[in-house]
C-alpha cells in the first residue's frame, strides 16, 4: 500500500517502478519494452506473444495478472486460471490494455508484457502491496491456516493482482488491508466462519481511500470476485471462492446482490 506517510521518504523501488510505468504510457508503447526490462531485472520471463488459442503455463500466469479485469460492469464472472487463452481472457486483456493506455487488441506482446511486469515486485508481491500487509494478525505470518504456507502465499499473490485492478479502477487510490490471511486460531478468536476464505489466503477486508464501501463493492463486482460481503460495513470483504472449489466454498456469494 502507498499512503500519505510515504511522502516524506526518498524514492524506493516501487516508486521508481511506478514512475517507469507512467513514463511508458506517456511515451507510448514503443518505449514499453526497454522501460520494463530496465526496471525489472527479475521480471517474469515472457518468451512469446500470447493470443486467443494459446495454451500453457504462461497463459495461466497472464490470467492471474489480468483476473481483476474480468468484466466491464457488475457480472458474476471470472477469468479462469486454466492456461487456455479463450474469449474471457481475451476480453480481460483488452480491458487491461485500455486502462493502461495500450492498443486494446487482446494480443499480449512485448508492450503489454512490459506493463504486466511493471505490476510485479522482485519479491513476488505486486507494485502496491507487500506480503506483510496480508500476514495473520497473531504473528504467524502465512502459517497455521487450512493449507500450507506456500499455498497461502500463492493465493495471496493472486488476490494481490485482483486488488491491483481495484486500485486502478478506483483512480489509483491507496488500499488499506484490514485483514488478509488468518491462521485458524486467529480466525476463531475474531469470530470468523470456520471455513472462511481468510484461512486459505484468498480473502481481504479492504478500505479504499476516498471511496465509500458501496463504491468499492461496485468496483469489486467487475473484478472477478465471487465473494463480496455486504457494503454496510466500514470495510469491503472480497474473495474468489468459486475459483477454489476444493476449499468447499464453490458458490457465488454477493451478500448485497448485484448493485
Amino acid at each position: 500500500m502507498n499512503t500519505a506517510a510515504d511522502a516524506g521518504r526518498g524514492p524506493d523501488r516501487r516508486a521508481l517502478l511506478r514512475g517507469a510505468l507512467g513514463l511508458t504510457v506517456a511515451l507510448g508503447t514503443a518505449a514499453a519494452v526497454n522501460l520494463g526490462s530496465a526496471s525489472r531485472a527479475s521480471a517474469y520471463g515472457w518468451t512469446r506473444t500470447l493470443q486467443q488459442g494459446s495454451t500453457g503455463s504462461d497463459v495461466k500466469e497472464l490470467q492471474i495478472r489480468i483476473g481483476g479485469w474480468a468484466a466491464s460492469s457488475a457480472q458474476q464472472t471470472y477469468v479462469a486460471w486454466d492456461g487456455d487463452f479463450g474469449p474471457a481472457t481475451y476480453n480481460a486483456v483488452r480491458r487491461f490494455q485500455s486502462a493502461y493506455g495500450l492498443i486494446a487488441d487482446g494480443v499480449v506482446g512485448p508492450q503489454t508484457q512490459s506493463v504486466l511486469n511493471s505490476l510485479e515486485s522482485a519479491d513476488g508481491s505486486t507494485a502496491h502491496f507487500e506480503w506483510s500487509e496480508f500476514y495473520s494478525h497473531d504473528g504467524s505470518g502465512f502459517s497455521g491456516g487450512k493449507v500450507g504456507s506456500a499455498e497461502v502465499k500463492e493465493n495471496v499473490r493472486r488476490l494481490m493482482y485482483k486488488l491491483e485492478a481495484v486500485r486502478k479502477k478506483a483512480g489509483n487510490s491507496a488500499i488499506t488491508i484490514n485483514s488478509g490471511f488468518r491462521s485458524t486460531s486467529y480466525n476463531a478468536s475474531v469470530g470468523g466462519a470456520s471455513n472462511s476464505m481468510h484461512v486459505y489466503g484468498d480473502a481481504a477486508d479492504i478500505v479504499v481511500s476516498g471511496h465509500t464501501t458501496l463504491q468499492v463493492y461496485k468496483i469489486a463486482e467487475t473484478c472477478g470476485f465471487s465473494g463480496l460481503e455486504a457494503y454496510t460495513h466500514s470495510w469491503q470483504h472480497v474473495d474468489s471462492r468459486v475459483q477454489y472449489p476444493s476449499y468447499g466454498s464453490g458458490s457465488w456469494w454477493w451478500e448485497s446482490g448485484a448493485v
